[in-house]
């Protein structure tokens, strides 16, 4: 056969196939047609979640405590006070769990404790051979320990386990009330304290001499931090909180080295993981703090790997 009837042919069969390939074309693409009904499925999974009223409150308060535990994590990294932050996040439990007993906010006793456990520490670490980390451990173990006791032997009416792991499924009103205002007492501050808290956490004894009041610096940032992990706790939970505080800072540090953009990258990849990580928890049936914890680790593993490149691409 010639190379002209070959071609003849196959144009032939070709014109004889286009029917039916514009046929196919206008059945997936038409009204009600598989593609039309994959994108519908897929919209419909996306947007199925936040149709129920707890989950709307869920996302607000995972969202809220998780931009704000970004904020400070920023400054704990800095400051190398990641051991501390896990240390205050644990002793805050019989603050709160006490609170709860004398119908006083959670905030106050959590502060109480959490301030309470960092003085001890210091007392130990300044009166004895032992140095920082091993002061740490003891004292937030022994308190955290106390806290376990307490929510196990407080008859109450509610499960005050949800405070070790948290139940942002079950917030009320008056819960998404408490961690709004506390948030954003404590972005406040340390938005308008930013500068301060800086030089605090890279310079002390600059700090000092341009006239800063270092303690009270340290204090507050003490206090901030206990305030912070109360919020978190509405979303994750104690055991979990400390992970909400540092990770984000943590991940912000790999990717930048300017505190500006550190307090702009950390704030945006918490709420990112906090809205992932509760779609994520309604789709696939899990638990939200778990979840929520996990999209940050992830997020910290990405950060890792691209400061990993950076540093062998500039060397």
């Amino acid at each position: 056969m010639s190379t002209v009837s070959t071609v003849s042919a196959l144009s032939a069969e070709a014109l004889g196939a286009l029917p039916g390939l514009v046929g196919l074309v206008d059945v997936v693409t038409a009204p009600g047609g598989p593609g039309t009904a994959d994108a519908s499925a897929w919209w419909q999974v996306l947007v199925e979640p936040w149709q129920y009223g707890f989950m709307r409150r869920a996302l607000l308060v995972t969202v809220v405590a998780s931009v704000v535990s970004a904020l400070l994590s920023c400054w704990l990294v800095l400051i190398g006070w990641s051991l501390m932050g896990d240390a205050v996040s644990h002793a805050v439990l019989p603050g709160v769990v006490l609170a709860y007993l004398v119908g006083a906010p959670f905030a106050v006793g959590a502060v109480v404790f959490g301030v309470g456990a960092v003085a001890l520490i210091g007392a130990v670490r300044d009166t004895t051979r032992l140095k920082e980390d091993t002061a740490i451990g003891v004292v937030f173990t022994t308190v955290f320990a106390v806290g376990v006791v307490l929510v196990s032997t407080t008859p109450s009416q509610v499960d005050l386990t949800h405070i070790l792991f948290g139940n942002v499924l079950g917030v009320s009103d008056a819960d998404i009330v408490q961690v709004l205002v506390l948030a954003a007492a404590t972005g406040i501050t340390l938005v308008v304290l930013r500068r301060d808290i800086t030089l605090y956490a890279f310079d002390r004894v600059h700090a000092h001499v341009v006239g800063l009041p270092v303690r009270r610096t340290g204090a507050l940032l003490l206090g901030l931090l206990a305030v912070t992990v109360v919020v978190a706790l509405q979303a994750v939970g104690v055991v979990l909180a400390v992970a909400m505080v540092i990770t984000p800072g943590a991940t912000a540090f790999l990717l930048t080295d300017r505190i500006g953009r550190m307090l702009v990258v950390a704030p945006v990849l918490a709420a990112v993981a906090a809205v992932v990580g509760t779609w994520g928890s309604y789709a696939l049936d899990v638990g939200s703090a778990g979840l929520v914890v996990v999209c940050q680790g992830l997020l910290f593993a990405a950060a890792y790997v691209v400061s990993r490149v950076r540093t062998r691409a500039v060397a």
